[in-house]
């Protein structure tokens, strides 16, 4: 018998009673325009075991013969199938619940009974096809003829395929000369002639690189060598090669030689000698053209700003860094801030942000973003997230650094988009799967693992700590700031260490401080690019504006990196990484239990800001360094010299610079000279000038002084341009010359007013100083070779030469010298600059035994250190670092 009719209670409401939602973007109801947060459950972690898999797959099998790879590939994709198919047969045996769920606890053992078959299938089917992949393109590197012709050093004529911008080497010092820079370009052999005739159609990953040839040597811009930068070389490197764009077909007559420096990414190396122009064989494509037009606006439009931002805009922007001097880069590292001189996720996360709106609102009806604001729905929205990623892509170009970027930035368009945090580790194991399938060679860089990783921790640690901080009564966004730089510092520093022997102690306050600046620099870089090639006076005044975030940032890396306590020196090694692991858990540990007492941790800041100030006197007191009442201290600054003399309090004379701005300028900074009222370069090679810039970086100096002899010539041209940026006036030491400050007095004994012969060279032109400080007396010899040390004792300085207490031998203790000089001079104390193991052979031993026989005491940087030499008339010490 049938019942009555029973019906189910409607859920129907009203029209009248549903309020007004908001048209574009709406996530709720709430007539508010705000949704409660969706309750989500643990983080959703299935896609992370597959990711690693094929990470790790990808890393061996680049390298892996073909039989082994195949191998791996056919027992992956067997056991693969046969845990997929009897999974599915046991799950067809179980009955079927489709009814509300009838049996929920049966249904969830059938799960966990499927479950691990799915997942290790998963795996497998990931690992085949890292391994395919890898396979392929570890088999690029050995196909064709180019290996085998590297090998045997051939000469050949090929037609490549640029496939990354233009970008020159680093200029490095080498004893007494610059090396000069040379253009390299990553690129793509599709045909080589060999000498006898034979043609071969190729696609071969190969490094080009163009040495500079007589003619191509031109002032210029291309490398960035202003005025302001740390390169000793006076002519920037403007090779038509630079121009070229990715995408562009050339054809070149190089020697192939075997590659050694590129991880194994390219299968040799093409040197080509610039005698001219490239031979474009094949125009770039449209889409590379109109990169370059908007890249080359950017540049334009940035031409007048200060140094730092006219550097630094360009790299936040699409990651060209062409104009980052050594200095600046050398600072960004010491403060891990790298990550801001090339394109980051972070970049193209302000961009999303700007246009969807801040993840922290992405679970709200009303998201902030502009294109809410302009009426643009959500699909529509997301469309055009897609279409911004891909010219961010092609305008920034799709190097692995730039696929990085915006393959984890796009996870930031997925937490906007979705507004749940919860598929954030999902996505971005999905991001790294992909592009470890996408270009193998990812697996194998440090610079993938630290976007992962830094990723990684904001996702997940970040979160957690925010809240933590918050609980505690901090500011919400300035937890967050904190949360942030902290996490990605901890879960990267590991890592880091590897690759810098460096522990970073201001990493943290940094990238927090730098954190504000981040965000307008990029949006008003951006817009700067964006209005160049239509309005460059419109796009001039948007790079005035991001001129000033981009100097802040510069300005706290300088400041940073020049703080006595910035870093710690760290094992560079993977034990060494696992050590410093332990050492942040445990640091994170008890930093847990101080947060709960407030005082404690105010003493804890204090004392960190001690260890990375350190105060002079409180300085002086701990480590002794530099003694009280010093009088002349020689820097240890590798091969070259640099030394000080004490003037004043914070004042002294700086003879000579090293070879790196870095050294020099640490070494300044532990001694207190905050006052140069001279700077005497003896000649100039580069191991005594190229630091230059890191003598005058910060510091009030009146005046340089070097010899007449201005060769090398670019290295002379490098020092008159360091001079100029600054206004500092450049003088001619010559013989005769006499100058005091303070305690300190000096006579110049050489070069002559008009040196007759000619000098053989720039190290017989060296300036030689006879200097008082408070009765000790010191003879400086520069670069001084025989024949210069002879005639010096010939003139009439010579003849007043009698025992001097200090002797800096001249040119880094080198077989080549006068004994007569060595008697006659008689030092009690014989100081000797010149780097450990250094492929020259000094100081030699020679030397070093006749100074001895003399009866002086002989200390040499590369064993001894740094050293300071005080005490006055009889009295004489010397105390090291």
């Amino acid at each position: 018998m049938n019942g009555p009719e029973v019906q189910a209670p409607s859920r129907a409401v009203p029209d009248s009673a549903v309020p007004d939602r908001p048209a574009v973007h709406a996530a709720s109801g709430n007539p508010r325009g705000a949704a409660r947060p969706r309750q989500e459950g643990p983080t959703d972690l299935r896609l992370v075991p597959p990711a690693l898999a094929a990470w790790v797959t990808a890393a061996l099998t680049l390298g892996a013969s073909p039989g082994w790879t195949i191998g791996v590939v056919v027992v992956c994709l067997v056991v693969a199938g046969a845990l997929l198919v009897t999974g599915r047969r046991r799950s067809r045996g179980e009955p079927e619940y489709t009814h509300g769920g009838v049996e929920p606890n049966r249904a969830r053992r059938l799960l966990w009974r499927t479950w691990p078959k799915a997942s290790v299938a998963a795996v497998l089917l990931c690992v085949a096809a890292a391994a395919a992949s890898g396979g392929l393109h570890g088999a690029d590197l050995r196909r064709g003829p180019v290996p085998e012709l590297a090998r045997q050093y051939a000469e050949v004529a090929a037609d490549v395929v640029v496939t990354s911008d233009p970008r020159l080497t680093r200029p490095r010092i080498r004893g007494a000369h610059a090396v000069p820079t040379a253009v390299l370009l990553n690129a793509e052999v599709r045909r080589i002639e060999q000498q006898d005739g034979t043609v071969t159609a190729t696609r071969t990953p190969v490094l080009v690189i163009v040495s500079p040839g007589s003619e191509s040597a031109v002032s210029g811009d291309s490398s960035g060598a202003g005025p302001e930068s740390g390169a000793p070389s006076g002519k920037a490197h403007g090779s038509p090669w630079l121009s070229l764009l990715p995408s562009t077909k050339v054809r070149v007559a190089a020697r192939v030689v075997p590659e050694l420096g590129d991880g194994g990414r390219v299968a040799a190396v093409l040197r080509v000698q610039d005698s001219g122009p490239p031979q474009v064989v094949e125009e770039p494509s449209g889409a590379q053209r109109f990169a370059g037009e908007l890249r080359g606006g950017l540049r334009a439009a940035t031409e007048g700003l200060e140094p730092d931002a006219r550097a630094l805009l360009p790299g936040l922007v699409v990651g060209d860094t062409s104009r980052i001097t050594p200095e600046l880069d050398e600072a960004f590292k010491a403060t891990d801030l790298t990550h801001l001189l090339a394109v980051s996720g972070a970049n193209f996360t302000i961009l999303l942000a700007l246009l969807i709106g801040p993840p922290g609102r992405a679970q709200h009806a009303e998201r902030r973003g502009l294109a809410p604001r302009l009426g643009i729905p959500l699909r529509a929205t997301a469309v055009l997230g897609g279409t911004l990623s891909l010219g961010f892509v092609i305008v920034c170009r799709p190097d692995p650094s730039v696929l990085r970027a915006a393959a984890c930035g796009s996870i930031a368009l997925l937490a906007i988009a979705t507004g749940r945090r919860r598929s954030l580790i999902p996505a971005l194991a999905t991001a790294v799967l992909l592009l470890v399938l996408y270009d193998p060679w990812l697996s194998r860089s440090y610079g993938f693992l630290l976007s992962v990783l830094a990723t990684g921790a904001l996702l997940t640690l970040a979160p957690r700590w925010s809240a933590a901080l918050q609980r505690r009564r901090v500011p919400p966004r300035l937890a967050e700031a904190l949360a942030a730089a902290g996490a990605a510092q901890a879960v990267c520093a590991p890592v880091v260490v590897v690759l810098s022997a460096r522990v970073s102690l201001v990493a943290v306050p940094c990238n927090l401080l730098a954190e504000f600046a981040v965000a307008p620099a990029t949006v008003l870089g951006f817009a700067t690019l964006t209005t160049a090639l239509w309005a460059m006076p419109v796009a001039k005044a948007l790079a005035w504006c991001a001129s000033w975030p981009a100097g802040w940032i510069a300005d706290i890396a300088r400041t940073g990196a020049a703080l006595p306590g910035a870093g710690v020196d760290w094992p560079d090694s993977w034990p060494g990484a696992l050590l410093l692991a332990c050492v942040t858990v445990l640091l994170v540990l008890i930093g847990r239990r101080l947060l709960r007492h407030p005082w404690l941790s105010g003493a804890c800041v204090v004392l960190l800001l001690l260890v990375l100030v350190q105060p002079a006197p409180l300085t002086r007191v701990i480590t002794g360094w530099p003694p009280p009442g010093w009088r002349f201290a020689m820097c240890d600054v590798g091969q070259g010299d640099a030394m000080v003399l004490a003037a004043d309090d914070g004042a002294g004379v700086v003879v000579d610079a090293g070879p790196d701005p870095v050294l020099i300028d640490q070494c300044l900074r532990t001694l207190g000279i905050t006052r140069i009222p001279l700077v005497v370069l003896t000649h100039f090679h580069a191991d005594h000038v190229a630091g230059l810039p890191g003598v005058l970086r910060g510091r009030s100096v009146g005046a340089i002084e070097a010899t007449g002899f201005e060769e090398p010539l670019d290295q002379a041209e490098f020092v008159h341009r360091q001079a100029a940026a600054r206004r500092i006036p450049v003088t001619r030491a010559v013989a005769g010359e006499r100058r005091r400050t303070g305690a300190l007095d000096w006579r110049v004994l050489w070069p002559p007013p008009r040196p007759a012969p000619t000098p053989e060279g720039p190290n017989d032109a060296s300036v030689t100083l006879f200097v008082r400080s408070a009765g000790l007396t010191l003879l400086l010899l520069g670069d001084l070779e025989p024949p210069a040390q002879q005639a010096l004792l010939r003139s009439p300085a010579g003849a007043e030469l009698g025992g001097v207490d200090v002797l800096k031998v001249a040119h880094h203790g080198s077989a080549y010298q006068d004994p007569e000089l060595i008697r006659r001079a008689a030092p009690r104390l014989a100081l000797i600059s010149c780097g450990a193991d250094n492929p020259y052979g000094h100081p030699a031993p020679s030397t070093v035994a006749a100074l001895r026989a003399g009866g002086a005491t002989v200390l040499r940087t590369d064993e001894d250190g740094a050293m300071a030499v005080a005490g006055e008339g009889d009295r004489l010490w010397v105390a090291g670092v």
